[in-house]
């Protein structure tokens, strides 16, 4: 290993989405020498997949609303499952958040009293979205972006973590290759901060994009971390599904939450079809209130249009099954015949823009095919709620890939909140393990060795399995078998073939040398997306119920005397499986309890 390139660091940042840079930005501020690795390029990131807006409660347009009633709707969306404590701070400081970012140099849109303006999103009782049109996320990374530079942090860009080091049971850094010349690097660096996103790259149709293949997660499992609520993956009810190259690409919720509605192929509004019981106190019964709300929002009776996310994607996915879908299997959104267009180009530019060029639909005359999209996972690593740190020593994780903050179940807008409390905490916390620790955990070069051979591997086999291949049929099996409603008979054979798959990639082929290779980047990420499937089938196969992100058609009922009071933890066992484990879910102190049994 003398020839690998190496370097030192406080803190190491994996990730350079949201959380990733607000990560950063905290360790740099609280003096650790910080660098942020990033698969892609800088600003490449998922985080500017979420248009709509970001969630706190700062009651610019509704002077009622407070941490309070946030705290309840984020606890109300994640079906109780959300850690009390993770949904606490970020109920409270996400308004903070805001301002800072603001400050920064990020452009809001703003009421007529010049406040920044908020916007209505599926499951929150009040209008709290501070947002930038349908390109909110994308500011944020201009804004988080140019922070980091102008601090001097060190960026490595197109740099793929592949091992997590440990001296002891601590962490001691990372080790990975650059994409464009396959050469090997070394980060020691006693504090590393996971911020990789999500796993969506697992299944066929999904709004993610080559870089979430479950990195994080996987990392954390072979270092030892568990895995909390991995059952639970977020189906957004709205990605594009024609045509077909662009299927999969998400249709910001903002639409619905300006006035859009869903409509089958007879044109009926179907939403009111499926109005669960436990909405049905502030959500419209019929379409005369539907409309009166979107005039006057003071009589709080919601479209269905804008339920939880769950409760939308599974209503689309009963249309489509009925045979009441639209032409290239999905569903119209329409915001034609509600707004001018006018209107729509300046609150929606962005989806406007993506239909008329992707898709050529006019979105002001035409409706959208839509269609459930493989988004989000509510499931991550488990962290302390306020440093944000795992079970092991030294490994911090923010942002999608951490859990426990959502639940079962995401509200929109949520999760860029999440982005930038816990990232601001990750970081915090890291720089603060990093300088209390005696002395620098030391890095084995034996594990280097172990790690290269690994990476390597790929290229001494011969005759072997196409990675291309494996990867179509890891997604064919999660899409059928894992996808939005879930069986024990499915669910076993998803297990099954899983574990076939997981023994097929030791024997994966590559061709040609490890400059820009994508099929041998291909073969390594495939470890990390079978073992992120695995902990998921096996997470939904021991959930025996319906919640959230999770349905099951053989426990259609949710169980809250059992399952209502347990959180699923996955971790890897000594020969390489995945294994879960039951934990129980710990309990909001009686001011917090109080809020959620009197409705606040």
């Amino acid at each position: 290993m003398s020839d690998t390139e190496r370097h030192q660091y406080d803190v190491i940042v994996v990730g350079a989405g949201g959380a990733g840079l607000r990560a950063a930005i905290a360790a740099h501020d609280a003096g650790a020498r910080t660098a942020v690795i990033c698969k892609s390029l800088l600003g490449k990131a998922h985080t500017v997949m979420a248009e709509g807006g970001i969630a706190a409660a700062m009651g610019n347009l509704w002077p009622e609303d407070n941490w309070k009633v946030h705290f309840r709707d984020t606890m109300r969306g994640g079906k109780l499952l959300n850690h009390w404590r993770m949904a606490e701070l970020h109920a409270k400081e996400a308004p903070e958040r805001v301002w800072e970012l603001e400050q920064w140099g990020a452009l809001f849109d703003r009421t007529a009293d010049g406040l920044i303006s908020q916007r209505d999103f599926g499951g929150h009782r009040y209008a709290r979205l501070a947002h930038v049109g349908d390109r909110t996320g994308l500011e944020m990374i201009r804004t988080l972006q140019q922070r980091t530079v102008a601090l001097g942090i060190d960026v490595f860009m197109e740099c793929t973590i592949t091992h997590l080091l440990k001296d002891g049971g601590a962490m001691s850094g990372a080790f990975g290759y650059w994409r464009e010349t396959g050469r090997f690097i070394v980060f020691e660096a006693p504090s590393v901060v996971l911020a990789t996103g999500g796993i969506g790259k697992s299944w066929k149709v999904t709004s993610n994009s080559w870089e979430y293949t479950g990195d994080g997660h996987a990392l954390a499992l072979r270092a030892g971390a568990g895995l909390i609520n991995m059952e639970f993956v977020q189906f957004h009810p709205t990605g594009m599904v024609w045509p077909p190259s662009v299927r999969g690409i998400l249709v910001t919720e903002s639409v619905r939450g300006d006035g859009g509605v869903l409509k089958n192929s007879d044109g009926e509004r179907f939403m009111f079809n499926y109005i669960p019981e436990f909405f049905k106190a502030e959500t419209a019964d019929t379409i005369e209130e539907a409309d009166r709300w979107y005039e006057d929002k003071k009589n709080n009776r919601r479209p269905p249009e804008l339920l939880p996310r769950d409760e939308v994607a599974r209503a689309i996915n009963s249309e489509i099954k009925a045979g009441r879908g639209s032409p290239h299997g999905g569903v119209f959104l329409d915001i034609a015949s509600r707004r001018t267009p006018e209107y729509i180009q300046k609150r929606l530019p962005s989806m406007y823009h993506q239909f008329k060029e992707l898709a050529q639909v006019d979105i002001t005359k035409d409706p959208m095919e839509i269609g459930p999209t493989c988004h989000y996972v509510m499931g991550g690593v488990e962290v302390d709620p306020d440093s944000a740190q795992s079970t092991v020593p030294g490994l911090f994780a923010a942002g999608e890939v951490a859990g426990g903050m959502h639940g079962a179940n995401r509200l929109g807008g949520n999760s860029l909140g999440d982005l930038l409390v816990f990232g601001k905490r990750a970081g915090e916390h890291a720089a603060t393990y990093a300088s209390g620790l005696a002395a620098r955990p030391a890095v084995d070069e034996a594990e280097l060795e172990r790690a290269s051979e690994e990476n390597l591997a790929p290229f001494d086999n011969e005759d072997g399995e196409n990675p291309y291949t494996v990867h179509q049929e890891l997604q064919q099996v999660m899409q059928n078998l894992v996808g939005i409603i879930r069986n024990e008979e499915e669910l076993s054979s998803a297990i099954k073939e899983i574990d076939s798959l997981r023994h097929r990639i030791a024997n994966l082929t590559v061709e040609g040398h490890r400059q820009y290779n994508p099929g041998w980047n291909l073969a390594i990420d495939l470890r990390n997306m079978l073992l992120v499937s695995e902990a998921v089938a096996k997470a939904a196969f021991e959930r025996k119920e319906s919640r959230g992100g999770h349905t099951r058609d053989d426990f259609p009922m949710t169980d809250y005397a059992y399952w209502g009071k347990r959180n699923l933890i996955c971790e890897l066992s000594s020969t390489g499986e995945v294994g879960t484990r039951e934990q129980s879910l710990p309990e909001p102190p009686p001011e917090l309890a109080e809020l959620l049994e009197e409705g606040h």
